[in-house]
């Protein structure tokens, strides 16, 4: 019989076409945004959008730099300002 502690999670919630990073530090966003992806990957979606709010900038770079190398992401581009703009980055996913 396992035992689950209040902070083990079985089941995810449901996947949306979007993740919100704002107020992450950046360890913890590049985590989840790794997680994210791959779940979506998973999931068959093929363009996701990914929030990290306008702040310094900091928490766009990092993730930026992280998409540049991530294995699923087969482009990424600024959001346009009806999705988001300054404030979020569009990604599209590998097709296989």
């Amino acid at each position: 019989m396992v035992t689950l502690k209040k902070t083990d999670r079985i089941s995810y919630e449901p996947l949306n076409d979007e993740i919100d990073l704002h107020g992450l530090i950046a360890d913890e966003a590049l985590f989840k945004l790794d997680r994210y992806l791959n779940d979506a990957f998973t999931m068959g979606l093929l363009q996701v959008r990914v929030i990290h709010g306008k702040g310094t900038g900091t928490l766009r770079q990092v993730v930026r730099e992280m998409l540049k190398s991530h294995p699923l992401v087969e482009v990424y581009r600024p959001a346009s300002i009806s999705e988001g703009g300054g404030g979020a980055t569009m990604v599209e996913l590998v097709k296989y």
